[in-house]
């Protein structure tokens, strides 16, 4: 029961969230970014990797419509099995972030697209321990490789990013390699999709696709 009541606590804050700032629903602003320099060729064998960047919810929304995505599971990174549950994780007084595990096709979309979208129209990268409405370490900007590779390109593609001054103040977003994921309660999987009417959805997470459609037609999918 404490679990819905926190999902239900979000629901309300997506509520207040559109009276107080409606500007924001069309705020997903896709940042236009450079391909990465260090892309790897593509490969056949699926990879694994674990995104974070505010609420599963539209993380999930957003993978969910990306071509060569095969699964995009929400669920916890960065804590232990013990605390892995959605009533410990918002009390912020873990290390899990509400993250998001790919597992892709590399044939169909490469580690550098996913990651285009990521620091495009996923999330704000620049954001320390916050999107939008949710405040806490575990809506922090992350990226949890499962490679050796995977970090390298990450890690480059940021200090790229930097470089070329795309953002005006700093990214935030920290590498580090997947120590374990945990799925989240079945409630949370596919929200997005089976409540595309509830407001904090409609604010926050629809306009996160429509900006994948715009921005990269060529990876968007209908699921």
């Amino acid at each position: 029961m404490t679990d819905i009541f926190l999902c239900q606590r979000k629901h309300l804050i997506g509520s207040l969230f559109l009276i107080a700032m409606l500007w924001n629903v069309s705020a997903a602003h896709a940042a236009t970014l450079p391909d990465p320099n260090f892309n790897p060729p593509n490969s056949s064998q699926a990879q694994t990797i674990a995104l974070a960047g505010g609420c599963f919810w539209g993380m999930q929304a957003v993978y969910q419509h990306v071509k060569g995505v095969k699964e995009a599971i929400s669920g916890y990174a960065g804590g232990t099995a013990e605390t892995a549950n959605y009533k410990t994780v918002s009390s912020g007084s873990t290390t899990h972030a509400e993250s998001v595990k790919i597992i892709y096709d590399p044939s169909q979309v490469s580690l550098g697209e996913i990651l285009k979208v990521f620091f495009s129209v996923a999330h704000d990268p620049t954001e320390l321990n916050r999107q939008g409405p949710d405040r806490g370490t575990q809506y922090r900007s992350a990226i949890f490789t499962t490679t050796a590779e995977q970090e390298k390109v990450a890690e480059t593609y940021i200090a790229q990013l930097q470089q070329a001054k795309v953002y005006s103040v700093p990214i935030v977003t920290k590498v580090e390699m997947l120590k374990g994921f945990y799925p989240a309660e079945d409630y949370h999987q596919n929200y997005a999709r089976l409540h595309p009417y509830n407001a904090y959805i409609m604010i926050n997470d629809a306009p996160k696709v429509s900006a994948l459609k715009e921005e990269f037609p060529q990876l968007y999918i209908d699921p």
